[in-house]
């Protein structure tokens, strides 16, 4: 039969024998990507090294940020200077205990510089004479707080403790005493996705996301300088296989190694060991988690063609990963950086993994709420990625 008449102006149908190159040609792409990945998963696997910082990372390193956060109080030492010897006074002392304060210890005005001086003491407190005195006759007395403010976290959240219990003491003792009136307003506090303001809630789940950051880049960045040192770089350029097959396989090799770490530290440290839920979809976690790695890895290979070795590669690493990670929003809020940080850091990846997130794990947003970071973790990553193909294409030129 004759086929039938061709439309002027149409394209000439494609020939079988094209398609099919054509589609030996994409099975022979996709087998050397995977191969070579391969042999990325291999070398990493004789790495003794690499293999130990890996389970470290996500293993003891989170339970320790998650376990040694220090915003909140614990057995802070603390000493009273008790001049009033009073009733109020001692209602004073004996509300400050475990865990979040040591038993106070009373000490002597004369006591007080040599005690702050030697570090004994975060806090002391100095009650006045004839205090409960002047609380009863509406004198409004003043007590002194002295603080070691060289212990930054304590001393900054320590003082509003201390004033919390001091004034609370104050005003139950003195409507005892007086014709009290309730007042106009009540403020009930609800914590949400906090309820008990549990500092390894956060610490936990924001040392996942930096970690995740971190290794993508080591990996990447490492297994590509590995092979320059040990000479095999110069063996792939002999093989028939391209400067992208090579590229995107240590991207997804390494990729790989770091989704599957994340997974199980957050099955086994985060949910196991400490017992921290998660509200939202995990697989969506780590499909944005996925779309960032593609970002930070192909970050990694365009900083190991720029160092020459491993101690350069650190180098980099340092003046990369903590302006990263600092600036994400991850350790304090963006909103508090200035304006231009804050634009500028809409050009790292690290802001709207940081964003989703925080945003899946703690609030439970779906899709619906994420889809502007997942944008723009995407756009992002191909831009790196061709930045850093551009690069590697040009390296592996010269080593040719």
């Amino acid at each position: 039969m004759t086929p039938p008449p061709r439309s002027p102006g149409s394209p000439p149908p494609e020939e079988p024998a094209a398609r099919l190159g054509r589609r030996d040609t994409y099975r022979r792409h996709f087998a050397n990507v995977y191969r070579l990945g391969v042999k990325e998963l291999w070398s990493l696997r004789r790495d003794t090294m690499m293999l130990v910082l890996i389970v470290y990372i996500f293993t003891v390193s989170i339970y320790v940020a998650a376990t040694a956060m220090p915003d909140t109080l614990h057995k802070t030492s603390i000493a009273i200077v008790d001049e009033d010897d009073s009733t109020l006074s001692a209602r004073i002392a004996s509300s400050f205990y475990p865990p979040r304060f040591t038993s106070p210890e009373r000490i002597t005005l004369a006591e007080v510089d040599a005690g702050l001086d030697t570090g004994r003491y975060t806090f002391v407190l100095d009650i006045p004479p004839n205090f409960q005195r002047d609380v009863l006759a509406g004198r409004a007395p003043q007590l002194q707080l002295n603080v070691d403010a060289t212990r930054m976290s304590q001393a900054f959240a320590g003082s509003g403790y201390v004033q919390q219990i001091a004034l609370a003491e104050v005003s139950e003792f003195v409507q005892r005493h007086r014709a009290s009136t309730a007042p106009p307003v009540e403020l009930t506090l609800r914590a949400r996705f906090n309820p008990g303001l549990d500092p390894a809630w956060f610490g936990s789940l924001m040392e996942v996301v930096n970690s995740v950051t971190m290794l993508s880049i080591i990996l990447t960045g490492a297994a590509l300088i590995r092979e320059r040192e040990h000479g095999t770089v110069e063996h792939l350029l002999v093989m028939p296989v391209t400067p992208t097959e090579i590229m995107l396989s240590k991207i997804w090799a390494m990729a790989l190694v770091v989704l599957s770490a994340a997974t199980v530290s957050l099955g086994v440290v985060i949910q196991g060991a400490l017992k921290v839920p998660i509200e939202g979809s995990i697989p969506l976690f780590l499909a944005g988690t996925a779309l960032h790695l593609f970002a930070t890895t192909s970050m990694g290979i365009f900083m190991a063609t720029l160092a020459r070795n491993m101690p350069q590669f650190g180098l980099l690493l340092v003046l990369t990963l903590i302006p990263l990670q600092l600036l994400s929003g991850g350790v304090t809020p963006r909103e508090s950086m200035p304006v231009l940080v804050q634009h500028l850091m809409l050009a790292a990846p690290t802001t709207h993994y940081t964003e989703l997130s925080q945003a899946i794990l703690y609030r439970g947003a779906g899709i619906e709420v994420v889809w502007p970071p997942f944008a723009a973790l995407a756009l992002i990553g191909g831009v790196l990625f061709f930045f850093s193909m551009s690069r590697f294409r040009k390296t592996i030129g010269q080593m040719a």
